[in-house]
């Protein structure tokens, strides 16, 4: 606690963020709304953003607005120019954001790899992005399916002990100093975005369209294409988490399952294991 309240002369403007988050998730769309323009005129202030980024969120975000009314081609347009757009911001390629640095070749043990860590400016957008072109993702009151989802579970464990197997984690239990502000981002700046965009968005429209299996099988393979600058090894693990949480999305539909799924994931990671990984 004593570290993250250091931090917050830093971080305080992203709190307003994921107030603007949780209030989406909560359906106060114009609390959200209106806390989402406190925060970019806040960027753009401190300079977090500049004018150019400011003008690649309001268009993004209009576009993703219109694209429920759309169909035929046009809707079909629409939705590859959404995605393309999420996937820039995702792999930072639009200028004009200043991602806070705010961890430092730092090591969450005396095990464990160096870590770099950033508050993304960019990445965020895109849960606001997919949840204004699929309202639904947060619509869906149907009863669990257990059979579906303890599958999805079970995949987690399994994960780290293949990962302990192939020697890519190792143990190492106990929490670094900055395990709260590494938990504010990882929940809400990385899995909140990619669960959304994964497999609210991704998922459920492949699944309207060609089915659930194949739904689940592609947004898992593309989540894992997402991870490819870590390497080959790394793909493949996050097309494993990737199906543990579609099929907990599937079953449940609900996203804040796929959400907790993917953070328990990588907070359990950092409190058991060597984070990224070992020296």
């Amino acid at each position: 606690m004593p570290q993250f309240l250091s931090f917050l002369p830093e971080i305080w403007s992203w709190l307003i963020l994921i107030t603007a988050q949780v209030a989406a998730l909560a359906r106060r769309s114009a609390l959200s709304v209106a806390l989402l323009a406190v925060f970019a005129s806040v960027s753009l202030v401190i300079g977090l953003i500049s004018p150019l980024a400011m003008a690649m969120i309001g268009f993004g975000l209009l576009g993703a607005r219109c694209l429920p009314r759309l169909s035929g081609w046009a809707a079909g347009v629409g939705h590859v120019a959404l995605i393309l757009w999420c996937l820039a911001l995702g792999a930072h390629l639009v200028p004009g954001f200043n991602n806070l640095q705010i961890l430092d070749q730092v090591q969450a043990g005396a095990r464990s790899a160096d870590f770099t860590m950033f508050l993304n400016v960019d990445k965020p957008m895109i849960f606001f992005a997919v949840l204004l072109a699929w309202p639904g993702m947060l619509n869906n009151t149907r009863a669990t399916s257990f059979p579906t989802l303890i599958p999805g579970l079970a995949i987690l464990p399994l994960l780290f002990a293949v990962g302990l197997g192939a020697g890519a984690i190792r143990l190492e239990v106990g929490l670094p100093p900055w395990w709260l502000v590494f938990a504010l981002s990882n929940l809400f700046m990385t899995c909140l975005a990619e669960e959304a965009f994964f497999r609210g968005y991704l998922q459920s429209a492949i699944t309207s369209r060609v089915g659930a299996a194949a739904g689940i099988v592609a947004a898992s393979l593309l989540f894992g294409l997402a991870h490819f600058s870590g390497g080959f090894a790394l793909v493949v693990f996050a097309s494993i988490l990737g199906l543990g949480c579609g099929l907990g999305y599937f079953a449940t539909g609900r996203l804040w399952v796929s959400v907790a799924m993917h953070f328990s994931f990588n907070f359990l990671h950092l409190a058991l294991f060597t984070y990224p990984g070992p020296v």
